[in-house]
């Protein structure tokens, strides 16, 4: 790696239980560590029985089930293994700031161990490329029709150059497959067709622009905060009205009131059907 390194850099990626930093587990950890100096590179992977049931929503992306977390060790008992080679290193890694080491650092918080990150230096790659690639309305508009935004914040120069980038998307995109990042392949999803692109520019889990509200792996709208988290809303909100009434009248935004009082309705009504 042709970086000038003071101290070692480990690159981390964690696959874990779920995407809650304080709640989840680690279930895959993998680090690779340049040493300072240009010495030998070496490399920490392991599986992890994390004690804790893992999320469908999670099995769906890496693919890791119970079955083979089974017989692995727990976070107790390799947790002093990765501090060890972690030693004094500074990190790296993909969304690495807001996930992977939040995530470490409550690990090994559990068995005892300090992560201290006071002098440890982090490089998220991540935030090198939404920096160096902005996603403003000016780089679109450059990337897609190659000109510049005139009057930029004027809200009709605003809306016509949104026209025009979405024409340029239009042509550029059209019959091109799409391949997320676990290489799933959709075929063609920028079309000519609104329902089409509604679909393909919304993420379908969620229910509410907060994203206080998904569907879970079999359609059932749940809470995605709060200690309800990942339970059924309408059931829990005919059996705790307390809690019903405070999202009602608490901060939330209106179309999350809208939805809440909904399910609720619906899912009195079927009780209703039930006892006829």
């Amino acid at each position: 790696m042709n970086v000038q390194l003071d101290r070692d850099l480990c690159f981390l990626d964690i696959e874990s239980t779920g995407l809650n930093v304080v709640t989840d587990r680690i279930l895959q950890l993998a680090i690779v560590k340049y040493p300072k100096g240009g010495g030998e590179v070496q490399e920490l992977s392991m599986l992890i029985n994390p004690g804790i049931p893992i999320s469908l929503e999670a099995m769906l992306v890496h693919g890791i089930s119970p079955k083979d977390v089974a017989n692995k060790p727990t976070f107790a008992q390799v947790g002093r293994k990765i501090y060890d080679f972690i030693g004094n290193a500074d990190f790296a890694g993909y969304n690495s700031n807001r996930f992977d080491l939040p995530l470490l650092m409550e690990e090994f918080a559990r068995i005892g161990i300090e992560l201290d990150m006071t002098h440890r230096r982090t490089v998220d790659v991540q935030r090198i490329f939404y920096k160096m690639e902005p996603r403003t309305l000016k780089a679109a508009l450059k990337f897609y029709c190659d000109r510049d935004l005139e009057d930029a914040h004027d809200a009709l120069a605003d809306v016509r150059a949104t026209v025009d980038v979405f024409l340029g998307q239009l042509e550029r995109y059209e019959g091109m497959d799409f391949v997320d990042e676990h290489g799933a392949v959709q075929p063609s999803p920028v079309t000519r067709n609104i329902q089409a692109l509604h679909a393909f520019t919304n993420d379908q889990r969620f229910l509410d622009a907060t994203q206080k509200l998904r569907l879970d792996v079999d359609g059932v709208a749940v809470f995605n905060f709060g200690k309800y988290n990942g339970q059924p809303v309408a059931e829990v909100l005919v059996n705790d009205k307390q809690y019903y009434n405070w999202i009602l009248n608490k901060e939330f935004t209106t179309q999350v009131k809208q939805i809440v009082k909904k399910l609720v309705r619906d899912y009195e009504k079927e009780l209703r059907a039930k006892d006829e």
